[in-house]
């Protein structure tokens, strides 16, 4: 399939092409502003569907509204009957469609222009009306909220928020993508005549917004991250991501050290528990300790390990040995004393998670020698 995508350069076009590049199905042709518009009546002549993303949102004078959303689709249109092309047409249109002003005046009259154009030539004509969209890739300062904070609070500059109880609108790009890939196939989501919408959307507030974007820089500091099992703030924390300074991808860990290695707490959570990096110098000896709740598992990475267990009422003592030449994953059951032992000449290095961060005032660690006869390091 032929698929020309005006405006391929811009928010979504950029995510869309990238996505359907990947597609063996699809050929992209392109239209963008720099191009004359012979390269637009070209494509018009031969491709199979239209996805319309072209439009004017910020312009410098009023009539550029109606310029580049009406008058570019009236040009559009007549290319296609000039080279008797009936594909089907997707546009991107606005909520803002419905309102009194010249943005969505514009808006609106572009629709009415297709959906006349789509009864006469007997064309199927897919208006999307979006509401706020997020991602990577949208500029910030320019007309999403969610990118510019994303900007600010990633740089620690102040935001501006005149009502935090504001209710936004919201429709992630990744989400917009696979309902326009949906409507390329002929499975879009319709809604009621020529309209169609985005089948997942979201709404939250300015002020939750703009405390989940402080959790997000705050978590490099707490090392908590915020609660990935929910979506929408998923992908607003894959947006965030994008609007790090290029200089800032990286963070430090806090790392506790003494002659036996150090441990440095990597990730934790409320719901998943704590990642942590423990690494033991030569021949080294670790643990020497047992919880009542807590639950652990260890995954040697580089070198070899001696893993011991002994159920704290009983004098068997149950050994592993691990080695990243074979990576594997050791329980450590609760009411068990356990320690690790560096078997190598070179640093253990071993990824360790508990079921739950750790808590200074409940720490549910216990002093306990795996083996009694032991001097404990």
């Amino acid at each position: 399939m032929k698929v020309l995508i005006t405006g391929s350069l811009g928010f979504v076009g950029k995510n869309l092409v990238s996505t359907l590049e990947y597609m063996d199905e699809f050929e992209i042709l392109t239209f963008n502003r720099a191009d004359d518009i012979s390269v637009l009546e070209k494509h018009s002549k031969v491709c199979d569907f239209v996805v319309h993303l072209a439009g004017v949102n910020r312009p410098e004078k009023i009539s550029d509204f109606y310029t580049g959303n009406v008058d570019l689709v009236s040009t559009l249109i007549s290319f296609l009957k000039k080279h008797n092309n009936k594909a089907p047409i997707l546009v991107s249109s606005s909520i803002q469609a419905e309102l009194d002003n010249d943005y969505g005046k514009s808006k609106k009259a572009g629709e009415d222009v297709l959906i006349e154009y789509g009864k006469e030539v007997k064309s199927e004509v897919l208006i999307y009306r979006l509401p706020n969209l997020f991602g990577k890739w949208t500029r910030p300062f320019y007309n999403s909220v969610v990118a510019t904070w994303a900007h600010q609070i990633s740089r620690d500059e102040e935001v501006e928020i005149s009502n935090p109880d504001n209710v936004l609108h919201l429709v992630y790009i990744d989400d917009l993508v696979k309902e326009i890939i949906a409507a390329l196939n002929m499975q879009a989501n319709k809604v009621v005549d020529n309209y169609y919408s985005v089948p997942i959307s979201y709404k939250i507030s300015l002020g939750e917004l703009l405390d989940l974007f402080k959790s997000f820089r705050e978590s490099r500091n707490t090392r908590f991250i915020a609660n990935m099992k929910d979506d929408l703030t998923s992908k607003l924390y894959s947006t965030y991501l994008n609007y790090l300074p290029r200089d800032k991808f990286s963070y430090p860990l806090v790392t506790h050290s003494d002659k036996r290695g150090s441990f440095s707490e990597f990730i934790k959570s409320d719901y998943a528990g704590q990642v942590s990096i423990n690494v033991s110098t030569a021949h080294q000896i670790k643990g020497e300790h047992w919880h009542h709740s807590k639950n652990e598992k260890f995954l040697v990475v580089k070198g070899k390990a001696s893993i011991k267990f002994r159920d704290i009422f009983e004098k068997e003592v149950v050994e592993y040995i691990v080695s990243d030449k074979k990576l594997e994953v050791v329980d450590i059951p609760t009411g068990y004393t356990h320690n690790i032992t560096n078997l190598s000449k070179e640093d253990l290095i071993t990824i360790m998670w508990v079921n739950e961060p750790y808590n200074p005032n409940n720490p549910d660690t216990f002093v306990k020698m795996v083996e009694e006869d032991q001097e404990g390091l």
